[in-house]
């Protein structure tokens, strides 16, 4: 991996700029089973960012997705478009991976805009990285913009960290919420958020890899992993992994060559249904020798619950956990 001094860090969206939408996961068919875009539309025109479409978005196989082609040509006319600022992804799903062999990583890295999206596109933000130090943005899908209420901060942090260069001070939100709201905007009810779990304290800063782990897994052994050395994790999985499955996946992750040299771990909120406790994270946690005598931090605002942070994959933070004094407690994203 190339120095930190060499990473590309994509030109900020303003207004006036258009988007694109891709789909290299699930279709847009799919989402628009449950049509909430009245609200996508009104926030992005609220930006004064304009959206388009791949040709492909609309293309749904038995998988939920379009072919391998035509997901990576949406893909590279989205980069290669003079007139397109940022691309946003659809949605995730399970099949981000198949596209890594078929990129032109050399068109990427010559067109850096801004990427957003998250799940299943880790797998494209991180080979991303690993093959060009372009930094992407783990954040909202085109399709998360469509939640009516409870959306923001989500909003507020992608403007921050896309629209912006000012470092941003990550405060825990309010309250968070964990349901299928696309399918029924009316039956939600926001939780009381704890507060973040401080399980190590120390002091880190460093790269920030990460999104989600078991689809950053898939990429070990493949040209598309990031180094580890020197990263401050971001790590967040879905409701489908349980404790005992995160146990196993952030050992494999910290075994990978480099690991020893991860500056920290910043833990995303598990879906309640996960199962995953503060205590079963303290032991998976403990267990970790890549991990011993630096700070963890848990409970964060991202993942697969509402709202959730924007960050940037390949930028900077700093973290600062002091379990006997949370005001101390800490994260800032330096540079996105």
């Amino acid at each position: 991996m190339s120095a930190h001094v060499q990473t590309i860090v994509p030109p900020k969206l303003r207004s006036g700029d258009t988007l694109r939408v891709v789909a290299p996961a699930r279709s847009r068919a799919m989402i628009m089973e449950h049509d909430n875009t009245r609200w996508i539309d009104e926030r992005f025109a609220a930006m004064g960012l304009a959206l388009t479409f791949g040709e492909h978005v609309d293309e749904d196989d038995q998988f939920r997705s379009g072919t391998i082609e035509h997901r990576v040509a949406d893909l590279h006319a989205a980069f290669a478009d003079p007139d397109v600022a940022g691309i946003l992804t659809v949605i995730g799903g399970f099949n981000s991976n198949e596209l890594l062999p078929h990129l032109d990583f050399d068109l990427i890295a010559a067109n850096p805009k801004v990427l957003c999206g998250y799940s299943d596109i880790t797998a494209l933000q991180n080979a991303i990285l690993a093959r060009t130090d372009l930094v992407t943005y783990s954040g909202p899908h085109w399709s998360s913009w469509g939640m009516r209420d409870h959306f923001e901060p989500t909003g507020d942090w992608f403007r921050a960290t896309v629209m912006d260069d000012a470092p941003i001070t990550v405060e825990p939100a309010q309250a968070w919420t964990d349901d299928l709201w696309f399918a029924d905007q009316d039956a939600r009810t926001p939780v009381p958020n704890e507060g973040w779990w401080a399980l190590r304290p120390g002091q880190a800063s460093g790269r920030i890899v990460g999104g989600n782990l078991g689809t950053l897994n898939l990429l070990q052994g493949t040209p598309y992993m990031p180094s580890l050395d020197g990263a401050l994790l971001f790590l967040e999985d879905d409701f489908e992994s349980d404790a005992a499955h995160v146990a196993r996946c952030l050992t494999s992750l910290l075994q990978q060559r480099g690991a020893e040299g991860v500056t920290g771990l910043v833990v995303g909120r598990f879906q309640a249904s996960s199962g995953v406790t503060r205590e079963a994270l303290d032991e998976i946690v403990a267990r970790q020798p890549a991990l011993r005598g630096k700070p963890v931090l848990a409970g964060v605002d991202f993942g697969h619950t509402s709202p959730f942070l924007t960050f940037p994959v390949g930028g900077e933070a700093e973290l600062v956990v002091d379990a006997s004094n949370t005001d101390a407690t800490g994260l800032t994203i330096t540079r996105h």
